[in-house]
């Protein structure tokens, strides 16, 4: 008789006793457990073309397969078909891990096992994966219980030279696999369906050698659900949570199967942090779940993870020849099969793997040949710098730390007060210098403040016949609040039509800028010097309370301009070439209209670099050109 139901109740989820608890023993292949992080990290595999370095991955989960390997009922077919998809589709998906979460089969016999391990065998050396036992694997107990079908065919031995594995627990019923995926590395814990209190002694060995990894624990029975998908801990799972989980920060995910319909809820652990507690299992659809998989894609760039649920052996069909079961089954597209979690990677993380504060690059690090203007607000860049919020006094100096005489000098326009341009040690994570100035200015002659290039600075006639690039970092406020359309980021003075360009919006606009418009979009709008025209770029609407690197990229021929590294939409592909700019200053923090000022920047701006040459994503002021 089958002994899972839907929603189980109380009685249906029984604890199992437990033997007291052992001393920690270390798995076959993890003599680091006698003390210490380990040297070095698994690679994940190469087998593939997995990508371990690449911010997005996916984990590929497998609930019980059971009813498709039940004595002469057994049907391989739909797991084997699972298998093909995750070898093929490996790279596309960048698949780093498998891990199924027990029940392999009905009733553990020799010869379901003996299906289950042809089948496993297609994804051997191929695919790195977990197996752990479930109720229906085995004969009872807790992994203690002994010799087993399951464990001639699953335990340690199996594993032994897969990169991913760490080791396994004397009994060998639980194991750890420690890969590297997202740039990172993380440990998964796959636990026996009954841990014994050794078992748990074991597991907490694991995690107190590896103090510094994110911590996924699978095992078969932790929490059941209800038909809203609202999750319970079961009362194994309260034990393992009291036992190991909740007083361990590392684990942020747990995923288990045993029960069904699927399900989610969050948990607090002792350091008040969130645990994602998953359950997942298909084995009450049509053909005992058909080999249904979820993948869970982390992305650490956007710090979610976006799970789905979908079946490889009916995706894999013509669509005109499937049934309506099969049909129905493909994909699961529910709020309780497909769904994301918000998760911030290094703040979740920070207690126990904190993220290094990147430290200030100097001038000489960034600056070359091609430089040809660099300005940063430090102690480095800026004159007369006081604490943070401090106003900048009017005459301060912003150096070129070129050497190239381009200096900027800060000037408050109008009627200011001190206090409408701060120096900040606020910056983009990615910038050379920890330090920016905060602009409040807005519209009227009492917003504003700019820096402006002396007289004879040699920025101000410079053409860039060959080319440019010219690199911003900016914050926009969060509220976003009053009117600041139009506000610019930096121009070069100048009246357009005093240059002869015919093109243009208006005659009096200068004839270089980059400005903000009412909806936040970037607009970059350039008067070449060898062609009559005013090419202009738009990006989409800028996000408020995010540190952004800006670039803009001519490459003689025309402009693409950047947001954080990523091309944006609108880049005119008309010619441009050069910059007709006519002897008047460059400035930054305003745009002008017929050589006046009427309104201020509205933000942060940090360090910004101008290089005579058109620079590739990967040589921007940003690692990695991001």
């Amino acid at each position: 008789m089958d002994n899972k139901q839907k929603a189980p109740g109380v009685g249906r989820r029984t604890l199992l006793a437990a033997p007291a608890a052992a001393a920690l023993v270390a798995g076959p292949a993890a003599a680091l457990l006698a003390g210490g992080e380990a040297a070095s990290a698994h690679e994940g595999g190469a087998a593939g073309g997995f990508d371990w370095q690449s911010p997005r991955f996916a984990l590929a989960v497998l609930p019980d397969t059971q009813y498709l390997f039940d004595e002469d009922s057994s049907d391989p077919a739909p797991l084997e078909a699972t298998f093909r998809y995750l070898k093929q589709e490996r790279a596309e998906a960048n698949i780093a891990f498998m891990t199924h979460l027990g029940d392999v089969t009905e009733h553990g016999s020799e010869h379901e096992i003996g299906l289950a391990d042809q089948a496993f065998r297609l994804i051997d050396g191929k695919v790195p994966y977990s197996v752990l036992a479930g109720n229906h694997d085995i004969r009872g107990g807790d992994d203690q219980r002994g010799d087993s079908a399951y464990l001639r065919a699953f335990g340690p031995q199996r594993f032994a030279g897969t990169p991913t594995f760490g080791g396994a627990s004397p009994d060998g019923y639980n194991s750890y696999h420690w890969l590297r995926a997202g740039g990172r590395e993380w440990l998964v814990l796959a636990l026996d369906w009954r841990i014994s209190d050794r078992g748990i002694t074991w597991a907490q060995g694991v995690i107190d050698a590896h103090p510094k990894l994110p911590v996924i624990v699978t095992t078969h029975d932790l929490v059941w659900a209800e038909d809203s998908g609202e999750a319970h801990l079961s009362d194994n799972g309260q034990r393992l949570w009291d036992r190991l989980i909740r007083k361990n920060d590392q684990v942020f995910l747990t995923l288990n199967g045993h029960y069904w319909p699927p399900g989610r809820t969050v948990l607090k652990n002792d350091a008040g942090h969130d645990v994602h507690a998953h359950i997942t299992n298909y084995q009450d659809r049509y053909y005992g779940g058909a080999g249904m998989i979820r993948l869970y894609h982390f992305d650490m760039v956007r710090n979610v993870i976006d799970v789905e649920t979908f079946s490889p052996w009916f995706l894999a069909r013509d669509p005109a020849k499937r049934t309506p079961l099969e049909a129905e089954t493909i994909e699961l597209t529910g709020p309780i099969d497909r769904f994301s979690v918000d998760i911030d990677f290094d703040a979740r993380f920070q207690g126990f793997a904190p993220v290094p504060p990147t430290a200030p690059r100097p001038p000489a690090a960034v600056v070359s040949r091609t430089t040809v203007a660099y300005w940063r607000f430090d102690s480095s860049g800026l004159s007369g710098t006081g604490g943070a919020g401090a106003p900048v006094p009017a005459g301060a100096i912003a150096r070129d730390l070129t050497g190239n005489g381009n200096d900027l000098t800060l000037q408050r326009l109008h009627t200011s007060a001190p206090e409408v341009v701060t120096w900040s040690a606020e910056h983009h994570p990615g910038q050379p210098a920890h330090a920016s100035l905060r602009f409040d200015g807005g519209k009227g002659p009492d917003r504003g403040a700019i820096l402006r290039a002396g007289a004879n600075a040699p920025i101000n006639n410079m053409k860039f016949l060959t080319g440019y690039t010219i690199e911003v970092f900016v914050k926009l406020p969060d509220p976003f609040e009053g009117d600041h359309a139009w506000m610019g980021i930096f121009n070069w003075e100048g009246r357009n039509g005093d240059a002869g360009k015919t093109t243009g919006w208006s005659p009096l606009e200068p004839t270089c800028s980059l400005n903000i418009s009412p909806e936040r979009f970037l607009q970059f709008v350039v008067y070449p010097e060898k062609q009559d025209a005013d090419p202009t770029s738009w990006s989409h609407a800028l996000p408020t309370g995010r540190w952004m690197h800006l670039a803009v990229v001519n490459n003689a021929s025309a402009t693409t301009v950047y947001v954080d590294g990523s091309k944006i939409a609108r880049n005119p592909t008309q010619p441009s070439t050069g910059i007709c700019t006519m002897g008047r200053p460059f400035v930054v923090g305003a745009n002008s209209f017929d050589l006046g000022y009427g309104q201020g920047f509205y933000g942060w701006i940090g360090d910004i670099r101008i290089s005579s040459k058109a620079l590739r994503p990967e040589q921007f002021l940003t690692p990695h050109g991001k």
